[in-house]
């Protein structure tokens, strides 16, 4: 299904409010002017809320992306990420929430 592409300035929350950003992207392809962000990258989370064992299993600390674009690739085969990628964060395996990205260019 096609979804606008995730780039460098994408909004990522955990569920319990910590922002998700990636450590790198991909430069040699902008939208809205900033790299676009691919599945293979683990992305940090930093400001999760979820308390720490035994409360708890937080805090959400990083995150691996299970899905991306199926047809538009970069670099050698990267799926780029999508708005509807999927995304599981470690340690506490809830997804990412993804609550704003650019507009304009759209991937399947």
């Amino acid at each position: 299904m096609p979804g606008q592409i995730l780039h460098q300035g994408a909004v990522v929350q955990c569920p319990h409010g910590g922002r998700a950003t990636p450590p790198s992207t991909y430069p040699r392809v902008l939208v809205s002017n900033l790299p676009v962000c691919v599945q293979q990258v683990t992305w940090l989370v930093a400001g999760c809320a979820l308390p720490p064992p035994p409360a708890a299993n937080g805090p959400c600390v990083s995150a691996g992306w299970l899905s991306g674009s199926l047809r538009v690739r970069v670099g050698g085969g990267m799926p780029l990420l999508l708005l509807d990628s999927q995304a599981m964060t470690v340690p506490s395996a809830t997804p990412l929430l993804v609550v704003s990205a650019q507009q304009r260019v759209v991937a399947t």
